[in-house]
């Protein structure tokens, strides 16, 4: 990593609750949460978006959210993100299938219409030689309501921040998807 991470002790009492939290769900502290954690206050910010963003009653499904930010970080060639996000997208969808495919999408029949269309828009909201077209939003509108569109465009976002975050800083894998390696 270009900047290390600095011993638990060194940060504030006030963010070892959200290290706990990340502990007893992946089984480690994850080192880009210490790594925003440089910056309390910068950190507090970004996992209340989080938080938001993969709540159990957001109009977007588990699978599909998943999908979408192993998706993202694939552009972004995040290492950590792809490892991450895929062990819970393969979690959640109850298999690897979802997650060896994604890379060839377009050429895949595991993905439904719905997941077919949120690829289709998360990759011309990242990649910054595409716009969203009409004809893309029109698409996107009959299978998503207007909330929804908004909660999607803002989990893009997220893992764009996210993602570009941690490859620049070259941030590795921790692991957590192991039949990736």
């Amino acid at each position: 990593m270009h900047i290390p991470v600095k011993p638990l002790a060194t940060y504030p009492l006030w963010l070892r609750p959200l290290y706990y939290i990340q502990r007893r769900r992946y089984g480690a502290i994850l080192e880009p949460g210490l790594l925003w954690g440089r910056v309390p206050k910068l950190f507090a910010a970004v996992a209340g978006f989080y938080a938001v963003l993969d709540r159990k009653r957001s109009p977007l499904d588990p699978v599909l959210r998943s999908l979408v930010t192993v998706r993202v970080s694939q552009i972004n060639w995040c290492e950590f993100c792809v490892d991450i996000n895929a062990a819970t997208l393969a979690e959640r969808a109850g298999s690897m299938d979802k997650v060896l495919e994604l890379e060839g999408w377009h050429d895949s029949m595991v993905y439904d219409d719905r997941e077919r269309v949120a690829l289709e828009y998360a990759e011309a909201v990242t990649y910054s030689d595409q716009q969203v077209s009409e004809s893309l939003m029109t698409r996107l509108k009959q299978h998503f309501d207007e909330d929804a569109v908004i909660e999607l465009t803002g989990l893009i976002a997220f893992q764009n921040l996210s993602s570009k975050f941690n490859a620049a800083l070259d941030v590795p894998a921790q692991g957590f998807c192991k039949k990736l390696d």
